[in-house]
């Protein structure tokens, strides 16, 4: 069984037991998170697809922990003023153990 969730803007397929990254959700260690809007759900025979979002499904999960992605740099330059500038972008991440995709 599968199922594809929204969240912080982006799209997961998701299965019981997966561990994924998904945007900063801001609680802490241990608690349980609740995906609400399911988009996609299929048990191995038949599928449902929401327009938006399947009723009646919701997957629950563990937030394990947080975590950093890669380091991005970029440089911005300016040929004629002979002006460089250095920048970078570190994204965090919430990272989420599937524990079930249940009906509601």
């Amino acid at each position: 069984m599968y199922a594809i969730i929204k969240t912080g803007g982006k799209q997961y397929k998701v299965t019981e037991g997966q561990t994924i990254d998904v945007e900063l959700l801001g609680l802490e260690e241990g608690s349980a998170v609740e995906f609400s809007e399911v988009l996609f759900v299929y048990d191995g025979k038949d599928h449902q697809v929401g327009s938006p979002s399947v009723n009646g499904f919701i997957v629950k999960g563990e937030v394990l922990g947080e975590s950093s992605g890669p380091k991005i740099q970029s440089i911005k330059y300016k040929p004629r003023k002979r002006q460089t500038r250095k920048f970078g972008h570190r994204q965090h991440y919430s990272k989420v153990r599937i524990k079930e995709i249940a009906k509601a």
